[in-house]
């Protein structure tokens, strides 16, 4: 009985995930302003995400002038958190044309499944990726399809 509640709680956190997903319009690339929940003169505590079950939480640096991504992935959901820093962010989704945004400290970034994304370090960054889907570990590769050079989001990268 105790593993059939779990399936339903299980079921329930992928439901509640992917009608949020859909109720908030995220089925393209957002970037997403977090407000402090609290703040004093100690400083300010944000929550980056909310009844969100995540699988893997990844830091990544980047010196200024590298690329990140340049990829999608066919299943997973990221959320990228701009910790420090500043990037010009690219996304495609299939079909569409490129869309580019600056992204800085504080930045929340959603990407769903099948959006091509990369970044390009405008300054030295540091970032927080959250993933739901298989994204870590010896996972790292699995849902990851790099984009070749006529599908490259980024000139002259693959």
């Amino acid at each position: 009985m105790r593993e059939v509640n779990s399936l339903f709680l299980f079921l329930d956190l992928v439901l509640l995930t992917e009608l949020n997903y859909y109720a908030y319009g995220l089925e393209k690339m957002k970037v997403l302003k977090r407000n402090p929940v609290f703040e004093d003169e100690r400083g300010k505590i944000i929550d980056i995400l909310e009844n969100e079950p995540i699988e893997y939480v990844t830091f990544i640096l980047s010196k200024k002038g590298t690329v990140r991504g340049n990829h999608y992935h066919k299943k997973s959901i990221q959320y990228t958190y701009v910790l420090k820093g500043k990037l010009k962010l690219l996304t495609q989704m299939p079909g569409r044309k490129i869309k580019t945004k600056i992204v800085k400290s504080e930045d929340l970034i959603f990407t769903p499944p099948t959006e091509r994304h990369a970044l390009i370090a405008l300054e030295d960054s540091e970032l927080l990726i959250l993933t739901k889907g298989l994204r870590g570990g010896r996972y790292y590769e699995k849902d990851t399809y790099r984009l070749g050079a006529s599908e490259s989001l980024v000139e002259g990268r693959v």
